[in-house]
């Protein structure tokens, strides 16, 4: 299909394009110019559309779907410590019919609000992942799953520096052939040797780190290592939260990753503050944003944004640029992934988001990017595409 006379945010730069015309074939974008000629295209007339990339929620926990705001005033540890956490209780004690039923209800919500990739830390092993994939069964969004093994170690195994069991390596060799990579939950539930375990992985690596001052206090209490150091020892691709990281710290994760996935609103939801993107950015971190549990959140990439941006202004007392704010859901997140997407250009796939340049909420549209981060939501959108295929809505 060729569309034409559209808007679009162009490249790692989100350039706006006030109006061109895009050849989409094959489930990338082939071409993008003016001067486009139809062959045996289908032309769409876009005229009063925006073209978007499509979100990509680099961080969820779409399993505890079916606990929505359950022990909403609980501390962090009560809800979702992955060894005593109610999240866990919920996990295990659930019926898998009904676990697969709303983790299918989160990931269409999700691609009716734009986000066409997301990134899921998935419980429970090989049976977790392949619940998972049977509740997306039929859902035209793009997953990456990333496994974890339900083994987390002892205070006293971590000081003795115990190391993973042969039978558990095995699991994880099986684990990782059926899904994208793993989804640590943390350097405090495993030693040192478990953690260079991990780093001989090839696939994606994510942990969480220094989601909380009680996490961050805990590592240094046991190990006298802050928490994001022992992270890094698992060679992760990315870490996640970072939240109450030092300057230090971002510096090195800066230099030994492709990133930082943030979750602003979760850390609020859970009384631990937001991160402080300001120091991250000038510790040159490559910053995406993820939604965090369902649990605790809605996955939802506009309030996310529209969120991030106004607390971090309110709390620093500084304009920060939108424009980096939706590079966040968008271009940074595909760098952490190293896919072709997140992005409108040449040869990446074609997954984006069709606003309505006349709609209620964002007309007359003065800042672009303004009025992306903090105006548009679900009603903005007049159609989601992912792969070249229109999945939602029409235009």
């Amino acid at each position: 299909m060729i569309l034409k006379n559209i808007s679009l945010l162009y490249g790692h730069e989100l350039k706006l394009i006030n109006s061109t015309s895009v050849q989409v074939s094959d489930s990338k974008f082939k071409k993008i110019n003016s001067r486009i000629t139809r062959g045996h295209d289908d032309v769409i007339d876009c005229t009063n559309l925006l073209l978007i990339p499509g979100f990509i929620n680099a961080h969820t926990h779409i399993g505890d779907s079916i606990a929505k705001d359950l022990a909403i005033d609980a501390d962090v540890d009560s809800k979702i410590h992955p060894m005593i956490g109610l999240k866990q209780k919920i996990l295990r004690e659930t019926p898998d019919k009904e676990l697969v039923r709303f983790m299918r209800k989160s990931a269409q919500s999700m691609l009716k609000k734009g986000i066409t990739t997301f990134v899921d830390f998935r419980e429970g092993g090989i049976d977790g992942i392949n619940l998972l994939k049977k509740a997306l069964k039929g859902i035209p969004i793009n997953s990456v799953i990333l496994g974890r093994l339900e083994y987390y170690q002892t205070k006293k195994q971590i000081k003795q520096n115990t190391s993973m069991p042969d039978f558990l390596k095995t699991e994880l060799d099986l684990l990782l052939k059926n899904c994208d990579g793993v989804g640590i939950s943390g350097a405090n539930e495993n030693s040192d040797n478990n953690l260079h375990e991990f780093s001989k992985i090839k696939k994606i690596i994510g942990i969480h780190s220094a989601e909380t001052l009680n996490s961050y206090s805990v590592s240094k209490k046991i190990t006298k290592k802050t928490e994001p150091r022992r992270a890094l020892l698992a060679n992760p691709t990315f870490l996640v939260h970072m939240t109450h990281a030092s300057k230090s710290d971002l510096l090195s994760s800066a230099r030994k990753t492709r990133g930082i996935v943030i979750c602003p609103r979760a850390n609020a939801s859970l009384a631990e503050g937001i991160p402080d993107i300001e120091l991250m950015l000038n510790m040159k971190c490559n910053l995406a944003i993820g939604t965090d549990n369902v649990m605790i959140n809605s996955p939802d990439m506009f309030r996310e944004m529209d969120y991030l941006w106004k607390a971090t202004m309110g709390i620093k007392k500084k304009r920060v640029d939108p424009k980096q704010i939706l590079k966040m859901a968008t271009v940074n997140p595909a760098k952490i992934l190293n896919r072709k997407i997140g992005c409108i250009k040449e040869d990446y796939f074609a997954d984006c988001l069709f606003i309505d340049k006349k709609s209620i909420d964002l007309e007359p549209l003065h800042n672009i990017y303004a009025s992306i981060v903090h105006r548009a939501s679900q009603e903005s959108i007049k159609a989601v595409m992912s792969r070249g295929e229109i999945v939602h809505g029409k235009i």
